[in-house]
């Protein structure tokens, strides 16, 4: 499993024209699921991402994670799904998608996931599984970070 997140001060998604999802500050987490994926994977992104320290504290330092904020009543996330992320760009000029997880598969894990960072107290907006998205980011920092459970 793979995610790209990125600390933000607004970003929505769009599927036709419709806002399905906005935040007015916190974290947009672009999220691919990779073949062979499963709970340990989920798990990692969920033990991950709620305390990584990211967000600056008074002295301006990323002393604070999207938790505390949200705790505060000031962060958010954005979830979007996102195979892409698991494009093999190694040969020819076409990326190749054969290591994502077929769609039922990752719409189960990504769903997981989304619940999850729910249950730990966050305030999740989402995309929709599957649907050719419009994402709008205004990067904070710019602050963007990639996780690959494949890693840990």
């Amino acid at each position: 499993m793979k995610a790209v997140l990125q600390r933000v001060t607004r970003a929505s998604v769009k599927v036709d024209g419709q806002v399905l999802g906005e935040i007015a500050g916190g974290l947009l987490i672009l999220l691919g699921v990779a073949k062979g994926d499963g709970e340990a994977d989920v798990h990692y992104m969920l033990e991950k991402i709620p305390g990584l320290r990211i967000f600056s504290d008074e002295q301006g330092k990323m002393n604070r994670s999207i938790t505390e904020l949200a705790g505060e009543g000031s962060g958010a996330v954005l979830v979007v799904s996102q195979f892409t992320l698991l494009g093999d760009t190694d040969r020819g000029r076409r990326p190749g998608f054969d290591q994502a997880a077929t769609p039922d598969v990752a719409r189960t894990l990504y769903e997981q996931v989304v619940a999850g960072l729910k249950q730990r107290g966050l305030a999740v907006e989402t995309g929709l599984f599957g649907a050719y998205m419009t994402v709008s980011v205004e990067n904070d920092g710019p602050v963007t970070f990639i996780l690959d459970s494949r890693d840990r």
